[in-house]
This record gives C-alpha cells, structure tokens and sequence, in this order.
C-alpha cells in the first residue's frame, strides 16, 4: 500500500516536471517569437524615421532656396529701386543747371537790349533835336509863326510819338531795379504782406491741394509743362508748385473756378493718369460736380430757412453764393443770417414772418451774377426775382434794401435794417477783399470788352491777365496789336501797383477721331 503510494507521488512528480519543461519550452518559443517580431517593428521604425528625415532635409533644403530667391530679388529690386532714385536725382540737377544757365542768358539778353535802347534813346533825341529845328524853321517859313509857338507845337507831336515807349522803358527799368533790390528788404515786405493779408485774400483765393508725394508735382507739370498750362488755361487759375512739400496751392480770386480746378486735381491725382486729354475730361467732371454741389446748397439754404416754393433758378443761384464773399464775408451764409434777423423782427411786429424771411433770403440774389451783368447787384437781383414770378413785395424788398428803389413795403425796411445788423456785427466783413475782386473784375472787363476776345482770366493777384482770343478772327500779327491795345487801356483806366502782364493767347486745335 505505501508502495502504491510512492508510485503514484512519484508518476505525479513526474507529470508536474513535464508540465513544467513544456510550459517553459513554449514561453521561450513564445518569447523568441516576441523579440522577433520586436526587431522587424523596430527595423520599420527605424526605415520610416529615416524616411521622414530625408524628406525634411529635402523641405528644408527647398525652403533654405527660396529664401535665397527671395533674399537675391528683394536685393535686386532695393538696387533698382535705389539706381532710379539716383538717375532721378541727376536729373533733377541737370534740370537745374539748365533753368540756371537760360537765366542767366536771360539776364545778359535783358542787359543788352536796355542797353541797346539807352543807345535808341540818345539816337532819338538826336532825331528829335533835327526834326524840332527844320520843323522849326518850315513853320516860320509857311506860317509865319514865331519860335515859342512852333516849339510848342512840335514838343506836342514828340510827346505824341513817345509817351507810349518812354512810359514802357520807365516800366521795364523800374522792374529791372526791383528784381535787383536787397534781399532783406524783399523779405521784410514779404513778411509784412502775409501778416496783413493772409487773414483778408489768402484764406479767400487761395485753396492748398495735399499730394501722396513729392514726385507728382513733376507729372502735374508735364513735359515741357505741357499739362500744368493745360490745366491753368481750362479753369483759370494759377497753379503755385514750390517747395512746399506734398503740397500744390491753387490761386484765383473767382471761388467757383477755384473750386473746379481743385475738385478735379483731386481727381487727377487719384486716378494716376495726367496728360491734357485727361484733364480735360476731369475738368469738365468737376464742374458738373459744382454744379451739383450748387444745386444742394441752394436746396439746404431753403430748408434751413423753411422757404419753399422757390423757383429752380433761384435755388442755383442761391446755391452759387456759397462761393461768393461781400468783404471777406460768405454771401450765402450772410443771406441766411439775414433771413432769420428779419424773420425774428417781423414776428415782434406782428406781420408775416415767412415773408419777412423769403425777402432776407433773396435780398442779395443779384450778387451771384454780378460780374456778368451791368448794374447794382440789388436791381439785379429784383429784375431776376421778378423773371422768376416772386412777388411785388419781395421784389421791392430786393431791389430797396440799398436805396435803390423805393421802399413799397415793411418787409422791404426790415430786410434793409437785417442786412446792417448782420454786416455789422464785429469780424463779419473785410474791406480790401472787396476792393481787391473789384479790381480783378474790372481787368477781366477790360479784356472782354474786345470781340475778338473769347474768354479772360487775372491770375497772379491781378499781376497777369490771360486772354483767349478767336483765332478765325485774329492772325498772330493781330494778336500782338490786340495786346497792345489792351496795354494802353489798362493804362488809362485802372490804377494798380506795380506792372501787369498781358498775355494774348491764340490756339488752333484740329481734332479727328480714328474709326
């Protein structure tokens, strides 16, 4: 029995150290396998790895060659950039020898003729010594006149023939001493003149056009300054490009031509494209601009003053008075100040205030067309109230408000005492820029006043006027006459400081349109 026992313990012993050579037989085949397949993963890790790097190198070398592109064109282009600043820069030097080199050949040709006329003169008085003894001697001879009597006679014909050069060689000596004077002295009237005037004409005549850069200054000039003329002559106003920076001032003493020439500038420089065609095209945009603009200040003005019923004719030219000054004072403005002051007085008396501020708002109406018609901007303005069916009352208020028609009515003494009080009141009116546009206006008049003149424009604060002439009916021998005429008037009937010059244009233009 304990032998069967053994046996078994035994055969047990046995199965259990099988089991166990087997079970670490397999988890070594097991773990061989493991390792196996570790190797293989790590083998694909490891090829991958070496795959994406190659692949980074490559990125990273395509990146690395960009970059030197990039680095080569930014080079290339700051070269270019700065090889056409330099080229730029030549050339505005050489542009500046040159303009040095023509004034002074111009200053030695103005030295040479005064000298050439002093030597004139002294001829001609040679001339008149000879002629004023045998006419001396003829007149006693046929009339039997005595020497007193011809001497006066031919100092009469003499002043004749030579009051007109000797009155032109005064001129040109006079400019020439005052291009000469000290440079001191130029600046001090310089600096008076702003401090006195930059308040009255300046802030009135004057508009400044802002520029992205100092380089358009030469497109809007032109070649050969072929645009700025263009510019100059279809809006009437001077162009001042100096050495202000990014900056063009526009002068004229007429605010609507001033307002045309700068709406379309503006537009020019936006656009990029200038050249005469093209600013000619803006021009006329920009005056259809102003028109617009007219139109809605006018239309404001009566709703302002709650006025309706206005005519359209009276509303543009309600309109056209925002760009008009009385003595540095805005018509428009005054007109509507006005409205209110007689408004307010014809409620305190108890009669029909709209009335009262319908006369306050038209009284000046004239003014808008003043320049174009002869006579008193009040008789102006009732003949157009009255052309555009507005009442008798209003009418007479328009018309009396500075004595020149009777008074009919109270509006009509309410809108005379409304303008008063507004012209009066401290700061609302300057007196010189009154008398200044006057006598801008009466040098363009004396132009007009030819028929062989098509349009005139006073530039330069009145010292240049330009005149477009008809060239069917004027040769250029013609115009050099017609501007001597308009000389010798000028001369005789306006008084200004200083000289003016005439500048008689004559332009033949042939357009055809290839189809």
């Amino acid at each position: 029995m304990t032998g069967k026992v053994i046996l078994i313990i035994a055969v047990i012993i046995a199965v259990c150290l099988l089991g166990i050579f087997v079970l670490i037989y397999t988890r070594k085949n097991i773990s061989l396998a493991n390792v196996s397949k570790s190797e293989e993963e790590a083998k694909k890790i490891v090829e991958e790895a070496q795959k994406d790097a190659e692949s980074k190198k490559k990125e990273a070398i395509l990146e690395a060659k960009e970059e030197v592109h990039r680095l080569r064109a930014d080079f290339d282009k700051e070269s270019r950039e700065r090889r056409n600043e330099i080229q730029r820069l030549e050339r505005r030097v050489l542009q500046k020898e040159e303009t040095l080199d023509k004034k002074t050949m111009a200053i030695e040709k103005k030295e040479e003729t005064l000298q050439k006329k002093q030597q004139d003169v002294e001829t001609l008085e040679s001339g008149i010594q000879e002629l004023y003894n045998s006419v001396r001697e003829e007149l006693q001879r046929v009339a039997g006149l005595t020497s007193e009597e011809a001497k006066q006679i031919l100092l009469d014909e003499v002043k004749r023939e030579i009051k007109h050069e000797t009155a032109i060689m005064i001129k040109e000596v006079e400019s020439k001493a005052k291009e000469e004077a000290d440079k001191k002295a130029r600046e001090i009237i310089t600096y008076a003149i702003q401090r006195c005037a930059a308040d009255h004409v300046a802030e009135s005549t004057v508009h400044v056009v802002s520029l992205p850069n100092d380089e358009m200054k030469g497109r809007i000039i032109g070649r050969e300054g072929r645009n700025i003329r263009a510019l100059e002559t279809l809006t009437g106003v001077d162009l001042i490009i100096d050495d202000t920076p990014e900056a063009v001032i526009l002068s004229a003493f007429d605010p609507i031509r001033r307002e045309v020439a700068k709406i379309a500038l503006e537009k020019l420089i936006v656009d990029g494209r200038i050249h005469p065609a093209r600013i000619e095209e803006m021009v006329e945009k920009a005056k259809k601009d102003v028109e617009n603009d007219i139109r809605e200040e006018g239309e404001q003005a009566t709703f302002e003053t709650g006025i309706h019923g206005l005519h359209v004719e009276i509303i543009r030219l309600l309109g056209r008075l925002k760009y008009r000054t009385s003595y540095g004072q805005n018509v428009l403005k005054h007109s509507i100040e006005v409205s209110y002051l007689a408004g307010l007085m014809a409620s305190e008396l108890g009669i029909d205030p709209t009335l009262a501020k319908r006369c306050g708002l038209l009284h000046d109406i004239g003014k808008a067309v003043d320049h174009e018609v002869e006579g008193p901007h009040a008789l102006i303005g009732a003949e157009i109230a009255k052309k555009c069916h507005e009442s008798p009352i209003v009418v007479n208020a328009i018309g009396a408000h500075h004595g020149d028609m009777e008074y009919q009515s109270l509006e009509a003494v309410l809108v005379q005492a409304a303008d008063a009080i507004s012209a009066a009141r401290p700061g609302a009116r300057r007196e010189t820029l009154e008398a200044y546009i006057k006598r801008l206006e009466k040098l363009e008049e004396i132009a007009n006043s030819y028929e062989c003149v098509e349009k005139s424009y006073a530039i330069q604060a009145g010292r240049e006027i330009r005149i477009m002439i008809k060239p069917e009916d004027v040769d250029d021998a013609g115009a050099i006459e017609v501007a001597r005429d308009i000389v010798k008037k000028i001369e005789d009937e306006l008084e200004y400081p200083g000289q003016i010059k005439v500048n008689v244009i004559r332009e033949t233009r042939a357009v055809e349109y290839a189809k």
